[in-house]
């Protein structure tokens, strides 16, 4: 059996679940799985730092429930150095260089963002996906993987 997922979290992907008014919304969803150790989550500093800026502007009231969300949800890496973007140049806007950077060095196979757009990987390196896409990937495997196992039983 393969190991577990690896995907890093953008701010906006936390922002989201940790504002979202109800358990179903897909960033939430990815940060639960993360917590039930379904997929190893992962994000950096500078995600943390970004995610309780906007919620305190925005939604001071659910500083506790992003907080809880970080405990039990993801795994914080350090920033990368300023030397470790440089591979990156290129591969994403500016101000993304350093999630691009983080996901790559911790080997994540999947970045997980609302902003697609702003990154710009080689083929093959990281796949860039919004939460829900994510899911549907993620359900689609089961699916095919519960029919192989019922063809092999039969």
């Amino acid at each position: 059996m393969p190991g577990k997922l690896r995907v890093f979290v953008d701010a906006d992907v936390l922002f989201a679940g940790a504002a979202s008014p109800s358990t179903y919304g897909a960033s939430y969803i990815v940060l639960r799985m993360g917590e039930l150790t379904l997929l190893d989550c992962l994000t950096c500093q500078q995600v943390i730092l970004e995610v309780e800026r906007n919620l305190a502007e925005k939604l001071s009231h659910k500083l506790p429930e992003l907080r809880l969300l970080i405990s039990r949800c993801l795994r914080v890496v350090p920033d990368p150095t300023p030397g470790e973007l440089k591979a990156y140049h290129q591969q994403a806007d500016p101000k993304d260089l350093v999630i691009l950077a983080a996901a790559r060095r911790e080997q994540c196979s999947h970045l997980l963002t609302f902003n697609v757009s702003d990154f710009h990987p080689p083929e093959g390196q990281i796949i860039v996906r919004r939460p829900g896409d994510f899911l549907l990937t993620v359900r689609s495997y089961l699916s095919a993987l519960a029919w192989q196992r019922a063809s092999e039983a039969n």
